[in-house]
Formats: structure tokens, C-alpha cells, sequence
């Protein structure tokens, strides 16, 4: 009776006397272990002209008042669109685009520039522009703007074919189509204070909202 009464103990996970048993020895944690440890690390590469820096929009009128809903649309855009690619300086449209939004004040249903869009992105508690500007080939110029002591500012360049565009959190987040059924890639660019600009945070494969979705811009 004592030899059964000891064994169904065991089995409950307890001593006779109540105390829990020991599972045994745990896995101690390992820290991490790296490879090629003597290997000199590679620099780290420069940003080239334009790229990650944050760029002050000529032609632009200084806005004292801090709001840059008071700038204007079009003016910005011109002056960018005259300004060039923010990589290399090269013209950022094809002709036929350019011409449209120079014509944009008076043929407003051509115009490619898409409604502006003003959100806080740096966390400052200011809002910053953001412009879609679509071009022939369904793609998109993608530019976000803040003020800086009232001079207009460019944060980000970027070209893309988005299905759709985001803001959450301060974070601007854009899904566009794969080459993989059913798929598409999210991308995440959030505000990075060391450069000043809206840096690329992430950007991986994510299950798209339908197989068949094709490319569309958001207003």
C-alpha cells in the first residue's frame, strides 16, 4: 500500500511531502554566435546624391505660418517636377505627364496630380504633404513634404505601382502586385530622425486582398 501510495505521487508531480519534482535540467539559453568573427566588416555605404537627404524645394514660397496646408499645391509640384529626380536630377515624368500638370490649372479633369493628403508622419504634431502624381504606365510618383522653419522640404522620392496606400501610426505603408499569384509585397517607410527623411523601415511578401487585384491608386 505504501509502494502504490509513493508511486501515484510520482505520477502527480509531487514529493510525499508536497514539493514539486524537477523536470530536469533545463536548456540553458545561448547567445548569439557569430560567423567569421575576424571577417572586417564591410563600410557602410555612403548615400548617394540626393538619396536619403532630406532636399529644400527651390521656387517655392517660404510659409511663416508652420501650416503647410498653405502651400500651394501646384506651386510645390511645378517646382519638384522642375527640380528632378531626387536621385540623379534627371527628369522624374515623360513628356506627355509633364505637360499635363503644367495644364493642370486649367484642365483640372487632366490633371494627373491626385488630391493632397496631410498627415503627421515625423511626429511632431504637424501635418506633412503627401502627393500621388500618375503617370501613363499606372505607376506612381510618391513625394512627402514637411516644412522646415517654414521652407518647403522634401522627405521622400519614391516611384511605385501601389494597390494600395497607407498611413498607420505615423508609418506610410504601400502594397503593390508580385509576380506571385495571390501575393503582394508591403512595404513600410516611417521617419527616421537621424537622416531627416522617411526611411525604409520593412518590406516583405504579404498575402494580397484578391489574386486578381489589379494595380489601383488610392485618392
Amino acid at each position: 500500500m505504501l509502494a502504490a501510495t509513493g508511486i501515484m505521487a510520482l505520477l502527480g508531480g509531487c514529493t510525499g511531502i508536497g514539493e514539486p519534482l524537477s523536470a530536469g535540467h533545463a536548456s540553458a539559453a545561448s547567445a548569439p554566435v557569430r560567423l567569421w568573427p575576424d571577417r572586417k566588416p564591410a563600410p557602410l555605404e555612403e548615400p548617394g546624391r540626393g538619396e536619403n537627404l532630406p532636399a529644400t524645394v527651390p521656387g517655392v514660397p517660404k510659409v511663416p505660418s508652420g501650416d503647410i496646408r498653405k502651400a500651394s499645391l501646384l506651386t510645390v509640384v511645378k517646382a519638384q517636377v522642375a527640380a528632378g529626380s531626387a536621385l540623379d536630377g534627371e527628369p522624374q515624368f515623360d513628356r506627355a505627364t509633364t505637360r499635363k500638370i503644367d495644364a493642370c490649372d486649367d484642365e483640372r479633369a487632366r490633371c494627373p496630380v491626385l488630391k493632397p493628403q496631410y498627415q503627421d508622419l515625423t511626429g511632431d504634431g504637424k501635418a506633412e504633404l503627401i502627393v500621388g502624381i500618375g503617370a501613363a504606365d499606372e505607376s506612381l510618383a510618391l513625394w512627402v513634404f514637411t516644412l522646415r522653419h517654414g521652407v518647403v522640404t522634401r522627405i521622400m522620392d519614391a516611384g511605385v505601382t501601389p494597390l494600395s496606400v497607407e498611413v498607420a501610426n505615423g508609418d506610410l505603408i504601400l502594397r503593390e502586385p508580385t509576380s506571385t499569384p495571390g501575393y503582394a509585397t508591403r512595404t513600410v517607410f516611417a521617419w527616421d530622425p537621424r537622416t531627416k527623411t522617411m526611411a525604409l523601415r520593412s518590406s516583405e511578401y504579404d498575402q494580397a486582398d484578391s489574386p486578381t487585384s489589379a494595380p489601383k491608386r488610392t485618392p
